[in-house]
């Protein structure tokens, strides 16, 4: 699953993606997932005036569907069970923790290039850079 940053970058400037990931997201084999918690993170920063985008916000399902990836809902249970995913040093952003928790619960694997999600580890994440 991408990491919010990592889709904006594969959609608007792909250059900040380092090779391993570039392969691997246009590898037609790997099943890539973009949460519906990365759009809502989008449109949030949007429209306070936090992200300035290249392209239109309407178009990221399009682009998602032209690369082949799969949009995913969070689940209600998803939602519920975020409880669970115990709170970490320095690391209370919402859209990151719960991207974390929704790829713990389903097994995924998180390609993001943020360190904080290292800490994680321990309690199940799957992650890449």
């Amino acid at each position: 699953m991408l990491d919010t940053h990592v889709l904006l970058w594969t959609i608007g400037d792909s250059t900040k993606l380092s090779p391993l990931i570039s392969e691997q997201i246009s590898d037609r084999n790997n099943e890539v997932f973009v949460s519906a918690i990365s759009l809502w993170e989008i449109v949030l920063k949007q429209s306070i005036e936090k992200l300035e985008l290249s392209f239109a916000i309407e178009d990221i399902p399009k682009y998602c569907q032209q690369m082949g990836f799969s949009l995913i809902p969070l689940k209600p249970l998803e939602v519920l069970g975020f409880l669970k995913l115990p709170q970490k040093k320095n690391h209370k952003d919402p859209f990151d923790r719960m991207l974390i928790h929704q790829c713990i619960v389903n097994e995924y694997v998180l390609v993001s290039k943020d360190a904080k999600t290292e800490m994680y580890k321990d309690d199940g994440l799957k992650c890449i850079w």
